[in-house]
């Protein structure tokens, strides 16, 4: 039996150090007082002594309090019951729910060898035709969602949730206000999706070093998911409030800042975690989608800025849509080659088309006068904005593309798209009445 320890060094913020020699990186200590217990992590080891994270924070410790280290990291129970429950940032059940006692699996252990993963070949279907058509999901890829606040990106994770073409989704959540947290859930239960989905919550009101758990724990039952053939989906938002709490927790142990307050390994950190997506030669799949905050809209704040550095790719949410110009799926022509035909021609003549139009509204907001030409372009904006852009827009990817033809035969001639004539003698749709009148 390992040794108690019974008095602490020190208390700052929600990290305790403890004089102790026999305690290991990210080993769990139970951590108890009179009227008070919990769990706690090693998070440093230096000269004889171990600094811990206490989950449920550090109010009401005392000095004398006992700490008794278990020789084991954190686990969370794993078994397919998982699926349809709701946990805290901690494991713990949050809906309510008797709690998990099965077989645990490690959290936070090291990403997959590379030389067991494999080229990504497969997309992620969403039915979000700015997602499949123009900037395609790739299983294996890690992508963020860049969006300033206010933007309605938790609801586009809830979509996504709702129509992804994989077995199993793992929603992690950070800071979340207690009404987006119900919003969340109501949603995917009322699709019936909740079913095949794990959530691992913690909200503003719960403890902040519990936020940092949450991506372990999602990847953690990611991962084992996987490994037993699943197409797995981990959908993690906020992750600046995740960086965050790694300031917070920096800050604490006075550790020397970086960039704007935030700990020198920020960059670890994250990558640490978006490195956990991968493709299995004879198992599944793990496709990770972060909502990343931009304070600010400043796409050069350290967290999207180290962000960019690890993901392949990005998707801009500005105005309510995935914004065609600055977001990018860097894997996306490993898939839509194979897709169909028309794929990859179709997505480049139509966002080039959009992006003259954008000059063309710019022309006319400056009082210039617009051409027929002009007039065209604006026209195919409104159309590619509302059949394409829209959020609301719910098209398969085979669907979305003849949609994408419609939209250009209701404004353009054939030779007036660039696009090749075997395509256009394939695909160039006989009638365009509905598209059109919806123009009028």
């Amino acid at each position: 039996m390992r040794k108690v320890y019974t008095r602490l060094r020190s208390i700052q913020g929600n990290v305790i150090t403890v004089e102790a020699v026999d305690a290991t990186y990210r080993e769990i200590a139970q951590v108890s007082w009179e009227g008070g217990t919990s769990l706690a992590q090693v998070i440093r080891l230096e000269a004889g002594r171990a600094s811990l994270q206490v989950f449920a924070g550090s109010r009401g410790v005392p000095t004398d309090a006992r700490v008794r280290f278990l020789g084991t990291p954190l686990t969370l129970p794993f078994s397919y019951g998982l699926l349809g429950r709701v946990l805290d940032g901690a494991g713990r059940p949050r809906d309510g729910r008797a709690p998990l006692d099965d077989a645990g699996v490690a959290v936070g252990g090291p990403s997959v060898n590379p030389s067991v993963r494999i080229i990504p070949r497969r997309m992620v279907r969403t039915n979000i035709p700015m997602i499949d058509v123009f900037n395609t999901l790739v299983e294996s890829q890690k992508l963020p969602i860049f969006a300033p606040a206010g933007e309605p990106a938790n609801e586009l994770l809830a979509r996504i949730a709702m129509q992804a073409e994989v077995d199993v989704i793992v929603l992690g959540g950070m800071g979340l206000k207690h009404d987006d947290y119900l919003a969340l859930r109501a949603q995917l239960a009322s699709a019936g999706a909740l079913t095949r989905s794990v959530m691992i919550v913690h909200t503003a009101a719960d403890p902040a070093v519990e936020c940092l758990l949450v991506p372990d724990l999602a990847l953690a039952a990611a991962e084992r998911f996987a490994l037993d053939g699943q197409r797995v989906l981990v959908l993690l938002t906020d992750m600046t409030n995740f960086s965050d709490a790694l300031k917070e927790v920096a800050i604490a142990m006075e550790q020397v800042p970086s960039n704007r307050g935030y700990p020198g390994d920020l960059y670890s950190q994250l990558a640490a975690r978006y490195e956990k997506a991968v493709d299995f030669e004879d198992a599944g799949s793990i496709t990770i989608l972060a909502v990343t905050t931009m304070p600010g809209d400043d796409v050069t704040h350290p967290v999207p800025d180290n962000t960019g550095y690890i993901t392949e790719g990005q998707l801009y949410l500005r105005g309510g849509r995935i914004e065609p110009f600055g977001s990018l799926s860097r894997l996306r022509q490993l898939v839509n080659g194979r897709t169909r035909d028309d794929h990859r021609a179709l997505m480049n003549a139509m966002i080039q088309l959009y992006a003259d139009a954008v000059s063309s509204r710019e022309k006319r907001a400056m009082g210039f006068a617009v051409s027929a030409w002009d007039e065209r372009l604006l026209r195919y904006a409104e159309l590619f904005e509302a059949r394409m852009m829209d959020l609301d827009v719910d098209l398969p990817l085979e669907a979305a593309l003849d949609e994408g033809w419609r939209v250009l035969a209701s404004c353009f001639d054939p030779p007036q798209t660039g696009l090749p004539r075997a395509l256009v003698e394939r695909h160039w749709p006989a009638t365009v009445g509905a598209v059109a009148e919806s123009a009028a």
